[in-house]
This record gives structure tokens, C-alpha cells and sequence, in this order.
């Protein structure tokens, strides 16, 4: 895309994410429709009405992007662009009336190398993309998170930066517990392991808001075992344009990704904390 598409975009992505924001707000203190119930995860109508809310300004500006959301999937997945979409990062929160979630939007485009995937089978979603927008809104706070990839990152309108603790014994450390035993089992030891080390630990409930919580050095470091792609698209972005390290990993599962992002400073003293291999490598998503 250029530029002036990106800007557009970035002003489509915000008015989407605003408009789903105030759905939000509107129906936070009513009683909630739950689609789906787990252990650790609920799926409500409301996060579907917010997808379909967002889609429709998306497409209607830009018919030709696929989407990829937490809801489900639209246009050709063959795409050189979509948007990756979660309507309500948080719903667990929003569920039970904690005003601690948000939107999160991101628009990435096919990398120059990137081969298309045969028709019959479903687009790589490891190294073939690229973010190049990314939105997350938290309507609770009224507080607006924005980049495009090569510029500073902004908190409504202010151009933010990642913490610059070097310390761990002063770091502030969000963590995330995804649904699967799996990533739970992982978290455990690192939390363990961690809790003795640094200032805090933090367990807000949604991660986009982990990342750009760090982009503008209010956390020193998000880790999470197991997080989906329309959890991190955008708040990585976000969160490299404030100067911070988004390092990421596919792991076992669709779209699914173990997470190390932090202020750039910190990502040796954190692999060492954790309990399976450690990084070695940035992937791009």
C-alpha cells in the first residue's frame, strides 16, 4: 500500500475501533449473552456484534482487505492485505463488569518474499505478513494507541517510549494465562520464578493493553505462552514504534504465539526466567 493508504487506513482503523468502543460502553452495566463458555475463556454476542460493527467500516473503505479476526474470517485469504481484528480484548473482564478491555486493529500486508499458500489450504500466518497499522482503543479510559510502521508511536496524539528500567529488580512485569492447560502450565514457573525478582506482577486480562501498556512505559514487559494473533498484531507494532522489542514465536496451534515484549532492555534477564527454550529469533507478524 502507499502511504496515503496507510494513512487512510489508520483513520479507518480508529473510527471502526471507536465506533466498537462505544458498543462497549453501551452495553457494559447490561446483562451479557454468553455464545460460548469455558474453563478459562467466555464468548459473548456483544464480541460478535463488535466484529460485524468493525468489518463493515473496514470494508466499506476497503473492500479488497481480507479480515482475520477473533470472530471469524471474510474476503480472500489470499488477500496482499487484511486486517487483524479482535472486537473486545478482555471479554472475560467485560463480562464480569472489570473496565479493563479494548479493540484492537491491525492492518498487515504480504512481505515481498512471502509465497502465496496453495488455494486448499490456509495462508501462512507465521512470516508472510507484515504489520504495517496498528489501533487498540480502550473505551473505558477513552485512551487511543496508534502507529504506522516508521513512526513514532502515539498515546492520543502524544508520541510515547518504552520505559527505561534496566533492572528487573525494579521492572514492572505483566503476565498472561491463555485458556489452554498448556500455556498454564508454562506460566506458572515463570511467574514463580519471577515474582521474587521484580517489583511487580501484574495479571490485567487482556493483552493488547499488556503491549501498549509497555510501549508507554507504564509495565516493563508483557510474557505470555500461547496468545492468538489478534491479540498482539497491533500492540506490536505499537509497541516497536515506542522503541520496545516485540519478539514472538508461533507456537503449537493456529495463529497462536508465545510473546517476550519489552522495553528492548530486558529480554535476556526475561529468557532466562522462562521455562521452555529461549529466544533466539524475531519473527514478524
Amino acid at each position: 500500500m502507499k502511504p496515503t493508504e496507510l494513512k487512510q487506513a489508520l483513520q479507518s482503523a480508529i473510527r471502526s475501533a471507536q465506533a466498537a468502543g462505544q458498543l462497549m460502553r453501551q452495553n457494559f452495566h447490561s446483562p451479557k449473552r454468553i455464545n460460548e463458555e469455558y474453563q478459562h475463556d467466555i464468548k459473548l454476542e456483544l464480541d460478535v456484534l463488535c466484529q460485524k460493527l468493525i468489518q463493515k467500516t473496514l470494508s466499506a473503505d476497503f473492500p479488497a482487505v481480507a479480515l482475520l479476526g477473533e470472530e471469524g474470517i471474510s474476503g480472500n485469504a489470499q488477500a496482499d492485505a487484511r486486517w487483524v481484528v479482535d472486537p473486545i480484548d478482555g471479554t472475560v473482564n467485560f463480562a464480569y463488569g472489570i473496565p479493563h478491555a479494548a479493540v484492537s486493529i491491525a492492518l498487515q500486508t504480504r512481505t515481498p518474499n512471502a509465497k502465496k499458500t496453495p488455494a486448499n489450504l490456509p495462508p501462512d500466518m507465521d512470516t508472510a505478513y507484515e504489520t504495517q497499522v496498528g489501533v487498540v482503543y480502550d473505551p473505558f479510559c477513552d485512551e487511543l494507541w496508534t502507529a504506522l510502521r516508521g513512526q513514532p508511536a502515539r498515546l492520543n496524539g502524544r508520541i510515547i517510549r518504552v520505559s527505561s528500567r534496566r533492572r528487573l529488580r525494579e521492572a514492572v512485569i505483566s503476565v498472561g494465562f491463555a485458556k489452554q492447560f498448556e500455556s498454564i502450565e508454562r506460566m506458572l514457573p515463570t511467574m514463580q520464578h519471577l515474582v521474587h525478582r521484580v517489583r511487580k506482577i501484574r495479571i490485567m486480562g487482556s493483552a493488547a493493553l499488556s503491549m501498549v501498556y509497555v510501549a508507554s512505559g507504564r509495565f516493563d514487559a508483557y510474557l505470555e505462552a500461547g496468545i492468538r494473533l489478534w491479540d498482539i498484531a497491533a500492540g506490536g507494532l505499537i509497541l516497536e514504534c515506542a522503541h520496545g522489542d516485540f519478539w514472538h514465536r508461533p507456537v503449537p496451534g493456529k495463529q497462536v504465539y508465545e510473546v517476550n515484549a519489552n522495553n528492548g532492555l530486558l529480554r535476556r534477564q526475561l529468557s532466562h526466567s522462562k521455562t521452555g527454550s529461549r529466544p533466539r529469533q524475531r519473527l514478524t507478524a
